[in-house]
């Protein structure tokens, strides 16, 4: 009786504890079905509260591009890209898919309190969640950049197929961004007030509606930092693939993506499993 006594306390554990980091990546990855299915109710939530449902999904880009394609087509003037229209569908329909992967992974954790706080599985399911339900989204919208093109006189050629290994990249870049965000505005809530700003600063910096080559000539010190932004590359490496205008990207577009993809997608898994615990408690 002594014996089981003392070797009784050795087997409890401590409620919330944060697991070992590889037992908490195979937690998460087993709860894969709860975030796909997580972020299919959401979908389908959205498209029943919006009269136009999926077709929301569509349109708001849509109008997007058609209201920057208007103002900065002007106001670029003899500076912008030729191809202009295709160009500007290109940039806002994936910057979209960034920008929504951001900002929704940012509030994965504190619009979900009531979940964190009685349920026990790995937090970091919510904010991959909130990325499967904006790259689920993506794929409609893909068909219609796809469509869009088509119609503004870019020929379908084989080099298309290239936007679906350039999603893929994006995406797990978007997971480290998500986790990333996530975590910090658990612990500072006004993120979520200054992340749409930054946001669009991000917009109207990284490409989405202006030639980098043409509009920074001037400053080729400027045009070399943009050979190393993500986002920019993002952009370039599917107007080379599905336009004429814009030469297909090289070894080093991919490259430098990939490496920013993988770099946050790493940091972001670390850096939102080391406060695993406070996730519940400080939110």
């Amino acid at each position: 009786m002594t014996v089981a006594h003392q070797d009784a306390p050795r087997t409890l554990h401590r409620v919330g504890a944060r697991p070992p980091f590889f037992v908490y990546l195979r937690q998460a990855w087993e709860r894969r079905d709860f975030a796909f299915e997580m972020a299919k109710s959401r979908i389908q939530a959205t498209n029943q509260r919006n009269r136009l449902g999926m077709l929301w999904i569509i349109f708001k880009p849509t109008m997007n591009a058609l209201m920057y394609g208007l103002i900065f087509g002007l106001l670029q003037g003899s500076s912008r890209p030729p191809n202009f229209a295709s160009f500007v569908v290109i940039g806002v329909f994936l910057f979209e898919f960034f920008s929504a992967s951001m900002n929704q992974g940012a509030k994965a954790i504190t619009s979900n309190t009531s979940l964190v706080q009685s349920l026990s599985f790995p937090r970091m399911t919510l904010p991959f969640s909130t990325v499967i339900e904006q790259f689920l989204s993506l794929m409609p919208m893909l068909g219609v950049m796809f469509i869009y093109c088509l119609v503004l006189g870019n020929p379908i050629s084989v080099s298309w197929l290239l936007i679906f290994p350039l999603v893929a990249i994006l995406s797990v870049m978007n997971m480290g961004v998500a986790l990333i965000c996530a975590r910090l505005t658990v612990h500072i809530r006004d993120l979520t007030h200054l992340l749409p700003i930054f946001t669009r600063i991000l917009f109207y910096t990284s490409g989405v509606l202006f030639s980098v080559d043409r509009i920074l000539s001037h400053w080729p010190w400027m045009v070399r930092i943009f050979d190393f932004h993500p986002v920019y590359q993002t952009l370039q490496i599917a107007r080379g693939a599905m336009l004429e205008t814009v030469p297909l990207q090289g070894l080093h577009s991919w490259l430098v993506l990939s490496v920013w993809a993988v770099a946050l997608a790493i940091f972001g898994v670390i850096f939102f499993w080391t406060a695993e615990e406070r996730y519940g408690r400080d939110n």
